[in-house]
């Protein structure tokens, strides 16, 4: 009986919990409009949270009462937003521009120099408000996988001590964008040919004895295709856009002294 007693009681709260449950959830259930439901049948369910909204339910929500445009779904792409606009009678603005995520650097262990040891919570944020960053270079990738950590479809990981991203998983979610304290991943389309890799805006002598892969500012990508690279504050930058000579977009890639010029065919 000291057993059985127990277990009656148990099985008794449950069974009355469950019935309030069901009570309160058909008293406060909130139904869906048939529009919601279409525009949430047309999102692809990755509830990433890159719209801004508390997942795909959240931004059909949004969209359905006009909060938000019917191309927020930042991974859906063009084919998403065009689905969403039929069922809400509306044109979608959105191009076809797919976009994809950079690392703008390539300080890797062999090239980057460190200041210290780090030893500590594995993530960038926090080696940068404790310490301020181990690289000598101010603006070069830690290394410690926030990024990685951050995003929900496994395209970027940390390879030889700096993030690479795989083009082939990104979906331009943003995610690792907002999570880095750097600031040195940015998200380019998909079509961009020539990525500079380095973020540097120190002069040439002093980037390379922080990083051996660091542009240093020598110009030379600039005067070789002026249209497709131009120079800011000592460090060069690709132009964007994707109508560039592939030919000479390698002469530049091969002659740059640091090789810091990423080119995708």
């Amino acid at each position: 009986m000291n057993i059985i007693i127990p277990v009656i009681v148990l099985a008794a709260l449950g069974f009355l919990f469950a019935a309030l449950l069901g009570v309160v959830s058909k008293k406060f259930y909130v139904e869906k409009s048939v529009k919601e439901q279409e525009v949430r049948n047309a999102l692809p369910g990755a509830n990433c949270g890159a719209c801004g909204f508390p997942g795909c339910d959240g931004l059909a929500e949004a969209i359905a009462k006009g909060e938000a445009p019917v191309d927020a779904c930042a991974i859906g792409g063009k084919a998403v937003a065009d689905e969403v606009a039929a069922v809400m009678g509306l044109e979608a603005s959105g191009s076809d521009d797919k976009k994809v995520a950079v690392v703008k650097c390539d300080g890797n262990c062999d090239a980057a120099k460190d200041q210290f040891t780090y030893s500590g919570l594995e993530d960038c944020r926090a080696q940068i408000a404790l310490y301020g960053g181990k690289k000598a270079c101010n603006y070069g990738c830690l290394g410690c996988g926030t990024c990685e950590k951050a995003c929900p479809f496994d395209a970027i990981h940390i390879e030889n001590g700096v993030a690479k991203v795989d083009r082939s998983k990104c979906v331009a979610c943003g995610k690792c964008v907002s999570v880095c304290p750097k600031k040195i991943i940015n998200l380019v389309p998909f079509k961009q040919k020539q990525v500079v890799i380095c973020s540097s805006h120190d002069k040439g002598k002093d980037a390379r004895a922080n990083c051996s892969n660091s542009c240093i500012g020598c110009t030379i990508c600039a005067k070789t295709y002026p249209e497709a690279f131009k120079m800011d504050n000592f460090l060069s930058k690709e132009v964007w856009g994707d109508d560039f000579d592939l030919e000479l977009l390698k002469q530049a890639q091969e002659k740059c002294p640091n090789k810091c010029i990423e080119i995708f065919e």
